[in-house]
């Protein structure tokens, strides 16, 4: 058997509402705005409050999701539009 490959990405979304900023990790950055959007199941809750979410940047495809929750965590080092200016 071949495990499938899973491209992960690192996000920024911008709340619509109030331009806070949200980072997180997937291998469907589609699918999990929508969740944010509360449009699909899931999302966290932090961003229950801040919808409507767009996405800002994305970093990617990493080939594992540690690759992506190293860029996560220093994207979340960061603050506010920092965080859409910023590069790895």
């Amino acid at each position: 058997m071949t495990e499938e490959f899973k491209e992960w990405w690192a996000y920024v979304l911008v709340s619509e509402a109030s331009g806070q900023t949200y980072v997180g990790v997937t291998v469907d950055v589609e699918r999990r705005l929508q969740q944010h959007n509360g449009e699909q199941p899931g999302g966290a809750k932090s961003t229950h409050r801040g919808r409507p979410w767009k996405l800002a940047k994305k970093h990617g495809p990493f080939l594992d999701r540690g690759e992506a929750q190293t860029i996560e965590h220093q994207l979340k080092r960061q603050r506010g539009a920092e965080r859409l200016s910023w590069t790895p």
